[in-house]
C-alpha cells in the first residue's frame, strides 16, 4: 500500500516526464496605438495568440513568453529584443453547437492562451518581422513527416514607412469563432476568415508552415531566429504547404473559406496566410498556423456532385453521390435536366437514364428531402457520345523514323488537340502537338506510345500502344528447317511485307520474289535477304532432302481393357493414316490415341514425304481390369468402428487412406474414422494388366453428439440449482442422487456439498455422447467475490465479480480515483481489461460496484476496490 502511494504522489508532484507535446497553433498579429513618447517612434500593442490541446500540462503553459523583433531593412533584431510578454488570456473553447445532422461526433476543443505587450517601436523605411518560436507540435501529425518531435514558427510581417508613408495601419486579425467539426471524407466548410480595423483588403492562401530550431528541445525559444532562417516544415507524400489537406480542398481568396472533401481522419496542419493591401500596395503579412481534426468516428448526411460530367460513350450515363455512403441518408431524388420534362427523376441511389438528344443538361440531386438533415448538389452533365481515339504506326527499325498518325472519330464536334506522348526515354522532346508524329528511336525495345485526344463539346480520351522498336526487321518465315523427298518441288513462304532475295542460285525457280520454289536433290540451305523501307535482314531456310521414308511402328504392348494407348512409330515420316480409325481420336496424326475393344487389335500406319511413303503395323493387346468391391458404403455413431469386407479376384489388395485402418492388406479390416471418409479397395493382378483394379466405400460418420451439461457453477447451500441439458433426444443424469427427476434435460438439484454430474445424451439412432458439470457449494449466503488486485499482462487478466447464489445481475461498475465511470457491464462473466476506449490505463486504485439480486429475490449490493498493476 505504501508503493502505491508513492507512485500517486510521485504523478501528482509532476516528478514523471511532463514533456508533452500540446501545442496546435499559433498567430501575431499587431494594433497602432499611436505616437511614441520620441519623435520617430510608434506604439503598437502586440499579440500573440497560442492554440494548445485541452490537456496542456506543465511546460507547456508558459507564463511569459519572448518574442522577437527584425528589421526587414538589415535583419537585425529590434534593441531589447526579444522582449518578453506576460501571459493575459487563457480560456477552453469548445464546439457548443455540433451540426445535429452528424452522428457520433468526438468532443472538439482546444486551449487558446493569450500573450500581449505594447511596444514603443522606431519607424523604419521597410517595416520590421515579429517571430515567435517554439517546439512541440503536437505528434502524430497526418500531413507532416517525420510527424513528431516537430517545432514552429509563427512571424508577422509589417511594412515601414517606405509604403505607409505618413499613414498607420494595424494588421489584420483572424476571428476567433466556435470551431467546427469535420468528418472524414465527406464535404465541409471551415471560415478563415481575418478582421482588419483599417478596412484595407485581404486576401487568402495556403503557405508552407514553419519549422523552428527549438524542435525536439525545451520550451519556448529565448532568442528567436532571423526570418531567413527559419525554413517550412516537411510534408507527407501528396501534401503541401499549398495543399495541406490534400487536392480535394481549397480556399478561397477573397474570403478566407475553406471547403472540399475531408482527406482520411486524423490531425493536420494547415497555415493560411492573410496579405492586407492598399491602394495595390501590400502593407503586411501574417499567418495563422493551426491543427485540424478530421474525426474518423463521424458520419454525415451529403450531397456531392463534381462541377461537370461529360459522357462521350454513350446516351446513357449512369449517376451516383460523390459524397462516402452513410446511414443517415434515407431519401434520394435525382432530376436529369430535361427541358420541358417532368418525368426525368429517379429515386434511387445511383439510377441511369437514357438521354435522348446531345447537349448540356443541368442535372440535381436532393438527399432527405422533406426530411431531417436534407442537402442537394447540382452539376453539368455533357451528352456527346459517338467519341473513338486511336492511331496508326509505321514504322520498322531504329534505322529509319517511326510515323504515327492520329484515326480518332468523333460523331460530334470535330478533335481540336492531340498531345503524343512517344515513349522515348533518351528525350524530353517527345511530346508532340499536331495531329500526326514523326519520331526516330536511337535504341531498340518496346516503347509505350501514349495519345491524348480532345474534342470542340469537351470530350478526352487516351489511348496506349506498345510499339515494338527492333534493331532489324523481323524476316517472318513460315518454317526454318523441314524435309522433302528427292522427287518433290517445295515453295519457300515468308510473311509480310518488302523486297527479298534468294540465293544460292541451285535448282530454285523465281528467286527474286517472296515464295520462290525449290527442286534440290541434296540437303541444301537457302538464305534470304529482305529489305523493309530502308531496314534489311537476313535468314535461312534449310531444306533436308532423303530418297525415301523410314518407319517402324513400334513394338506390340499390353494394356488394360477399356484403356487408350498412345502410339509412337519411329519415323522420319511428315505425313500419316493410320487404321483401323474408328479406335482412333485422329488417324492422321503421327501419334494418336488409341482406344482397342477386343483383346487383340492390330493397327497398320502408313507415313509419306511428299511422294515417297512406307508402311508397318503393331498388335495391341487389352487384359480385363482386377476384379475390386469394397462393399456398400455404412454408417456409423461417432468413435465407433465399421468393418470392411473386400471381394477381389487378384494376387494382392491394399487399402487406402490408411488412417484409422486396423490393417491396409488384409480381406476384412477395422476402421474407425472421426469424420465421413472414402477408402479405396486397389486389387493387382500378374495376367498382363499394369493398373489395379478400383473400388470404393464410403463410411459415413454421424456429427459428434454436442452433449452439454452445462458450465460448472457454485451456489450457496439450501439454493435449488436448475440444471439444463442439450445436445440429443434422451437424457440420463448419473448418479440420480439430490436430483427431482433424472432423466430430465431439466431436473433440479439440492446439494448438501459439492458434486458432479454425468450427462448421458443419446440420439434416436442409438448414438450417445457423455459429459460432466462439476458444482461447488457455498456454505455462506449469496454474494459477490470481487478480487483485490488484477494485471492485464498476468495471469488474471481482468477484474469480474464472481456470482455465489445470484439468480440475476443489474450491473458491474469501476471508477477511476476522480470518479469518472471507466467500465460498466450487466452480463455475467464480462470484466474490465484496465484500458479506457483502447488507452491503456497507469497503476493504481479503482473503485468498483456490483450489484444483483440473489435466488429468493433480495438484492446483494456490494462495493470495493481493487489495484490495477502494469
Amino acid at each position: 500500500m505504501k508503493k502505491l502511494l508513492i507512485i500517486f504522489n510521485l504523478l501528482f508532484l509532476g516528478l514523471v516526464p511532463a514533456h508533452a507535446r500540446h501545442i496546435k497553433g499559433g498567430e501575431i498579429s499587431y494594433v497602432y496605438m499611436g505616437r511614441g513618447s520620441q519623435q520617430g517612434n510608434d506604439l503598437y500593442e502586440v499579440t500573440l495568440r497560442l492554440f494548445l490541446d485541452c490537456n496542456a500540462s506543465g511546460q507547456q503553459l508558459d507564463p511569459e513568453v519572448n518574442i522577437a523583433i527584425y528589421s526587414n531593412s538589415f535583419e537585425i533584431p529590434l534593441p531589447g529584443s526579444a522582449f518578453i510578454f506576460p501571459l493575459t488570456g487563457d480560456e477552453f473553447i469548445r464546439l457548443t453547437t455540433p451540426n445535429p445532422c452528424i452522428t457520433s461526433p468526438s468532443p472538439v476543443c482546444y486551449r487558446l492562451r493569450t500573450y500581449t505587450r505594447v511596444l514603443e517601436i522606431p519607424r523604419d523605411p521597410r517595416g520590421f518581422t515579429f517571430v515567435f518560436q517554439r517546439c512541440c507540435r503536437i505528434n502524430g501529425l497526418v500531413n507532416i513527416s517525420p510527424n513528431s518531435n516537430v517545432g514552429a514558427s509563427y512571424t508577422n510581417r509589417m511594412s515601414g514607412f517606405e509604403i505607409l508613408g505618413n499613414e498607420t495601419n494595424s494588421s489584420p486579425s483572424f476571428a476567433i469563432k466556435d470551431t467546427v467539426l469535420i468528418c472524414q471524407n465527406r464535404p465541409f466548410t471551415l471560415d478563415f476568415s481575418a478582421e482588419d480595423r483599417d478596412r484595407d483588403s485581404l486576401t487568402y492562401e495556403f503557405c508552407e508552415a514553419y519549422n523552428s530550431p527549438q524542435q525536439g528541445g525545451g520550451g519556448a525559444a529565448v532568442d528567436p531566429t532571423p526570418p531567413s532562417q527559419i525554413s517550412a516544415v516537411s510534408y507527407a507524400s501528396g501534401f503541401s504547404g499549398g495543399s495541406p489537406l490534400g487536392p480535394s480542398v481549397n480556399i478561397n481568396p477573397s474570403t478566407g473559406l475553406i471547403s472540399g472533401v475531408a482527406p482520411n481522419g486524423g490531425d493536420y496542419v494547415i497555415s493560411v496566410c492573410v496579405k492586407e493591401w492598399r491602394r495595390g500596395l501590400l502593407l503586411s503579412e501574417h499567418r495563422k498556423d493551426f491543427n485540424i481534426q478530421i474525426d474518423q468516428r463521424c458520419d454525415l448526411a451529403a450531397a456531392l456532385l463534381n462541377p461537370t460530367y461529360i459522357n462521350c460513350d454513350s446516351f446513357t450515363n449512369t449517376f451516383e453521390n460523390e459524397s462516402p455512403p452513410s446511414a443517415l441518408i434515407n431519401t434520394y431524388h435525382w432530376d436529369f435536366g430535361v427541358p420541358n420534362l417532368t418525368s426525368d427523376t429517379s429515386n434511387l441511389a445511383t439510377p441511369s437514364y437514357q438521354y435522348r438528344d446531345t447537349g448540356v443538361y443541368h442535372v440535381k440531386l436532393f438527399i432527405n428531402r422533406g426530411e431531417q438533415c436534407p442537402d442537394s448538389a447540382e452539376t453539368d452533365l455533357k451528352i456527346y457520345p459517338g467519341f473513338f481515339p486511336g492511331f496508326d504506326v509505321k514504322g520498322s527499325c531504329v534505322e529509319v523514323p517511326y510515323t504515327f498518325t492520329d484515326i480518332t472519330t468523333a460523331r460530334y464536334g470535330t478533335v481540336n488537340s492531340w498531345q503524343w506522348d512517344l515513349g522515348d526515354p533518351s528525350s524530353d522532346a517527345d511530346l508532340i502537338f499536331t495531329r500526326s508524329a514523326t519520331w526516330k528511336y536511337n535504341s531498340s525495345g518496346p516503347k509505350s506510345v501514349t495519345l491524348k485526344v480532345t474534342s470542340t463539346k469537351g470530350c478526352e480520351a487516351t489511348v496506349n500502344k506498345i510499339v515494338d522498336v527492333r534493331d532489324k526487321p523481323v524476316v517472318n518465315l513460315a518454317f526454318r528447317d523441314t524435309l522433302i523427298c528427292s522427287i518433290d518441288t517445295l515453295q519457300l513462304v515468308v510473311n509480310g511485307q518488302g523486297i527479298y532475295s534468294w540465293g544460292p542460285n541451285y535448282n530454285i525457280i523465281n528467286p527474286n520474289t517472296i515464295s520462290p520454289f525449290v527442286y534440290p536433290k541434296v540437303t541444301t540451305v537457302y538464305k534470304v535477304d529482305m529489305n523493309d523501307n530502308g531496314c534489311v535482314n537476313s535468314d535461312s531456310v534449310r531444306v533436308r532432302v532423303v530418297d525415301f521414308v523410314t518407319l517402324n511402328a513400334g513394338p506390340d504392348t499390353t494394356i488394360c481393357l477399356t484403356d487408350s494407348v498412345r502410339l509412337r512409330p519411329n519415323t522420319d515420316g511428315l505425313k500419316f493414316a493410320w487404321t483401323p480409325a474408328a479406335f482412333l481420336d485422329d488417324p492422321t496424326l503421327k501419334n494418336p490415341l488409341a482406344f482397342p475393344a477386343a483383346t487383340n487389335t492390330v493397327f497398320s500406319v502408313t507415313a509419306s514425304i511428299g511422294k515417297c511413303s512406307a508402311s508397318d503395323n503393331l498388335i495391341i493387346r487389352a487384359v480385363p481390369y482386377p476384379l475390386s468391391d469394397a462393399g456398400e458404403n455404412t454408417l456409423i455413431c461417432y468413435d465407433d468402428t465399421a468393418t470392411l469386407v473386400a471381394n477381389f479376384k487378384g494376387s494382392r489388395l491394399q487399402w487406402s487412406p490408411p488412417a484409422f485402418l486396423s490393417n491396409t492388406s488384409g480381406r476384412v479390416v477395422l476402421a474407425w474414422p472421426k469424420e465421413t471418409t472414402t477408402y479405396t479397395l486397389a486389387v493387382y493382378d500378374t495376367i498382363g494388366c499394369p493398373k489395379p483394379g478400383l473400388s470404393t466405400i464410403t463410411v459415413v460418420v454421424k456429427d459428434r453428439i454436442p452433449a452439454f451439461a452445462g458450465n460448472d457453477t457454485s451456489v450457496v447451500i439450501n439454493q435449488p440449482l436448475q440444471l439444463r441439458a442439450s445436445g440429443g433426444d434422451v437424457y440420463e443424469w448419473i448418479p440420480a442422487s439430490y436430483l427431482n427427476n433424472s432423466l430430465s434435460p431439466s431436473p433440479v438439484a439440492l446439494l448438501p456439498d459439492n458434486f458432479q454430474y454425468i450427462l448421458k445424451v443419446s440420439t434416436l439412432d442409438g448414438c450417445f455422447a457423455l459429459d460432466t458439470i462439476n458444482i461447488k457449494v457455498f456454505k455462506t449466503a449469496p454474494d459477490f467475490f470481487v478480487p483485490n488486485a488484477f494485471a492485464p499482462s498476468g495471469r488474471n487478466r481482468t477484474l469480474k465479480p464472481i456470482a455465489v447464489g445470484i439468480a440475476s445481475f443489474d450491473y458491474f461498475k469501476v471508477f477511476n480515483r476522480w470518479g469518472q465511470l471507466v467500465f460498466q457491464t450487466s452480463q455475467f462473466g464480462k470484466g474490465w481489461d484496465g484500458s479506457i476506449n483502447g488507452s491503456i490505463q497507469n497503476t493504481g486504485t479503482y473503485v468498483w460496484m456490483v450489484s444483483g439480486k440473489d435466488y429468493t429475490g433480495k438484492s446483494v449490493v456490494k462495493r470495493g476496490t481493487a489495484v490495477l498493476i502494469r
